[in-house]
């Protein structure tokens, strides 16, 4: 696995639309806040061609602008890091235009987005051996004060924090809209972290983290960039600890898209399972709730589960480091995940 350089201080960081772009309130005022905040701290920003396009269907630009922009950035030496723009909904057309192999020759560059950019996070690693940080998009980092999650990934791209754990609190309903762009998240609910181990009160499980937004990852299944099982292979040894969730997919969508990724084979070598709270989290469709969703599937596999973690939609989101080992400790209430760099 080939890990990128961290962020120093006076470093490029590089700001790419391969999803939506920051056309609208809240997103453009806040894509402009995170640049002066962050050149405030002394890093520069390069802004890509389409972070404020918007003649794309369901993302800022072509698909063939958007891997354009992609390539750009990852095969040339405008930046040091990437970080997107924003999520969305078909960053997924971008795929067949990303020069994939041009990014595996090249020297790897840390990218990080969440939700729709699990079509880079995962594919990083897939195809590429090059991890990926699963985590806030470039607008995040306007909020007044940082959250701790936010302070996590930057640590993260700048090499100062190799381990993360689940926050105080979640965020139910945001406050932020184009009136107050800037808001922290609404901190409402507690935590709700469960552990599904057996018998065991704690879990303790290392592998090789690997996942992202189960909307997306069901649609690669199967496509010419689904190279799931390749990379099992390549690091057998290690194992996969799959770390998942869900923005639009109901409990029935839930249960419908693990079913299909456990019968492509993906969990074959799993030695846990984090799955973060799904955006339909109090849903409930015909006996089918976001646990069973779950447990249905994934309890067969005799691996740790780790329920409702700080990951995904409802935040705060703990940033992942798709690709790289990691140490994971869990108990109903709490989970550590410590990064190897190996």
């Amino acid at each position: 696995m080939r890990y990128p350089e961290f962020l120093k201080k006076q470093g490029r960081i590089g700001f790419i639309a391969p999803s939506f772009g920051c056309t609208i309130e809240p997103y453009r005022s806040c894509f402009k806040e995170s640049k002066r905040k962050l050149r405030a701290k002394g890093y520069r920003t390069v802004t890509g061609p389409n972070c404020y396009a918007s003649d794309g269907i369901g993302k800022s630009s072509t698909p063939e602008n958007c891997a354009a922009e992609i390539n750009d950035f990852f095969l040339h030496d405008s930046c040091d890091v990437i970080i997107s723009c924003g999520g969305g909904e078909t960053m997924c057309e971008d795929l067949e235009f990303v020069d994939f192999e041009g990014i595996k020759a090249a020297k790897p560059k840390w990218y990080m987005g969440f939700s729709d950019n699990t079509n880079l996070t995962f594919t990083l690693p897939v195809l590429c051996d090059t991890a990926a940080i699963y985590g806030p998009c470039a607008p995040s980092f306007a909020m007044r004060p940082w959250h701790p999650a936010i302070s996590d990934a930057f640590g993260i791209l700048t090499g100062r924090k190799l381990e993360v754990a689940n926050y105080d609190g979640w965020e139910f309903e945001s406050v932020k809209d184009e009136e107050r762009p800037f808001e922290p998240y609404n901190i409402t609910e507690e935590p709700c972290v469960r552990l599904l181990n057996g018998s065991s009160e704690r879990a303790e499980f290392s592998g090789r983290l690997l996942g992202g937004c189960l909307d997306c990852l069901s649609i690669l299944c199967g496509t010419r960039f689904d190279k799931v099982k390749e990379f099992e292979d390549r690091y057998r040894e290690d194992g996969i600890i799959w770390f998942l969730e869900s923005c639009d997919l109901n409990p029935l969508g839930i249960r419908r898209a693990l079913w299909q990724l456990a019968g492509a084979g993906w969990f074959d070598t799993a030695k846990g399972f984090i799955i973060g709270r799904p955006l339909h989290f109090d849903e409930e469709i015909l006996g089918m709730d976001r646990i069973n969703a779950v447990t249905g599937v994934l309890e067969r596999f005799g691996v740790p589960i780790v329920l409702d973690a700080d990951l995904g939609h409802l935040p705060p989101s703990m940033p992942l480091v798709s690709g790289a080992c990691a140490d994971v400790s869990a108990a109903d209430g709490e989970m550590s995940v410590r990064f190897e760099l190996v």
